[in-house]
């Protein structure tokens, strides 16, 4: 068997259980408003890194997020989508441990970026999903 079929064929339920049983109570969606946008690309001959890092003010509550995001890759440049201050996201990701213990932020592993405002996304996604899911967490909350 070879590679291409384990991951499109009957393994690839095992790889999707393998990943939520590790990640799964850490998987989390954050929405909000862009406080801040650093992007740091650094390039060494052939090898290219980048790191971007987002601080989001959510728009329940009072604290915020801190995201990050961070691809390193051979010979092209990594690509990340245009975000500026003031722009709504909305992110999924994996939630890490509290940077301090007093501290009210979060550090959130960035998986996808969903920019509301130029309705592009780093990782394509059906929209209408997205929008159904919403609707139906407000039908819940009243």
């Amino acid at each position: 068997m070879s590679l291409k079929e384990k991951f499109s064929g009957k393994f690839s339920k095992y790889f999707q259980d393998a990943y939520l049983e590790k990640y799964g109570d850490r998987i989390t969606s954050t929405a909000g408003t862009i406080l801040s946008v650093k992007i740091i690309e650094k390039s060494y001959l052939i090898f290219n890194t980048m790191l971007v890092e987002l601080i989001v003010k959510p728009e329940v509550g009072k604290s915020v997020v801190k995201c990050f995001y961070k691809k390193n890759r051979w010979f092209k440049k990594p690509e990340f989508i245009s975000i500026a201050q003031g722009h709504k996201v909305m992110i999924m990701g994996i939630k890490g441990e509290k940077i301090k213990k007093k501290d009210t932020t979060e550090a959130v592993q960035i998986m996808n970026v969903l920019n509301l405002t130029t309705k592009k996304d780093l990782v394509p996604v059906d929209h209408s999903q997205i929008k159904r899911s919403r609707q139906q967490a407000t039908k819940m909350r009243r």
